[in-house]
């Protein structure tokens, strides 16, 4: 693994590699559209990633997936890659060459690398510092299967590293619309390690309901279709921000997927980008350690614009009124085709960084249950 110090220059370091340039889960999946290069190019293209803040990812080899993913599964998924092909065995085990989980040229590749930077950020952070990789979030992998477009669980494999370097509270937070399973799976009954869920109620996988969150250290907060900006700062402020601080912990590791804002496929949330951006700008003082990853998001152009923001965020840097030509050419650039339609996109999708705000009336249910799981971390 590569060893590259994060802490020493107090400057964020983005994980990055050119895997995904290239790399699709086929022509008709919801993972065919460009992301994480997506983000390079654009935070480039602003001037906000010179190369002294830019490390590119090693890919983990499978002996060191072994702290949660089981030898016989790892070994499936690089022998599906080898072959393009999987047994009906193999796919009746371990859930590969599925409509979810297809197979496709770099099926072990890609997620190795996502999975190698999430296992060397918990080395940046040794010393402390904040390691931003977008290509990680992927929270439904199991130990033995693949599950929801996630063939390894770098959010577990991040945690693991941390505390091999040091770190023992851990606060994992996850704002992404769909519930993450795979690292409730591995953390639910450790004291250590707190997790807040804030999802889509009904939405895959259909975990995470608010009754679940008795367990240890863990907080689900499914909620309605519609969730606005408004409602979102208010389950910032009066429960993730509250639990994480009386928690204290050692590191933050925050799961920032995309696909909560209104412009996206899989969810019917109504978010724009300052929600996510005013979380991962309120977390970051909390730890002297903190890990950004990415997650769901599938409209290229606004999760483009969403997680470059983050980048942004997270070096104090200006968010522009108007993106120059350069980071407008990146944004055009992008098309989003489908097996039945080719998406446009309108014209602040290409000219823009911020969202405007998505504000509304705070729902009742909202309030009624935030104050539940506050009440649950009193004394």
């Amino acid at each position: 693994m590569q060893s590259v110090d994060g802490g020493a220059s107090g400057l964020p370091i983005f994980i990055g590699n050119e895997i995904y340039r290239h790399s699709s889960y086929g022509a008709w999946h919801p993972l065919r559209v460009p992301r994480v290069s997506t983000v390079m190019d654009l935070a480039r293209a602003l001037g906000w990633l010179p190369p002294a803040q830019f490390v590119t990812s090693p890919r983990a080899k499978p002996a060191a997936l072994t702290g949660f993913h089981t030898p016989r599964y790892l070994s499936a998924l690089v022998q599906a890659e080898h072959d393009g092909a999987v047994t009906d065995d193999v796919r009746a085990r371990h859930a590969l060459g599925t409509p979810s989980n297809p197979v496709f040229p770099e099926m072990y590749r890609r997620p190795a690398t996502s999975a190698g930077a999430s296992i060397l950020a918990g080395e940046l952070l040794r010393r402390g510092g904040v390691v931003y990789s977008p290509a990680g979030g992927t929270h439904h992998g199991m130990p033995d299967r693949a599950n929801g477009f996630c063939y390894l669980n770098d959010p577990v494999l991040a945690i693991q590293s941390l505390r091999r370097n040091g770190v023992g509270r851990v606060a994992y937070i996850d704002i992404d619309a769909h519930h993450p399973d795979g690292v409730e799976h591995a953390f639910e009954t450790d004291p250590d390690t707190l997790m807040i869920s804030v999802h889509e109620a009904n939405r895959w996988p259909r975990t995470g309901a608010l009754t679940d969150s008795g367990v240890g250290q863990v907080y689900n907060l499914p909620v309605a279709a519609g969730l606005n900006d408004d409602e979102m700062a208010l389950i910032r402020d009066e429960l993730i921000l509250p639990l994480v601080t009386a928690f204290q912990p050692e590191a933050i590791v925050l799961q920032c997927g995309a696909d909560a804002v209104t412009e996206d496929p899989q969810s019917r949330l109504t978010l724009s980008n300052n929600a996510h951006w005013a979380i991962v700008a309120a977390l970051k003082p909390i730890a002297p350690r903190y890990l950004v990853l990415g997650g769901g998001g599938y409209n290229p152009w606004s999760v483009g614009r969403l997680w470059t923001g983050v980048w942004g965020v997270l070096n104090g840097q200006q968010i522009p009124k108007a993106l120059p030509p350069a980071a407008q050419g990146v944004l055009g650039a992008l098309t989003w085709d489908g097996p039945l339609r080719r998406h446009h996109p309108q014209a602040h999708w290409i000219n823009t960084l911020r969202d405007h705000p998505r504000g509304g009336p705070i729902r009742d249910e909202i309030r009624r249950d935030v104050a539940q799981l506050a009440k649950r971390q009193q004394p």
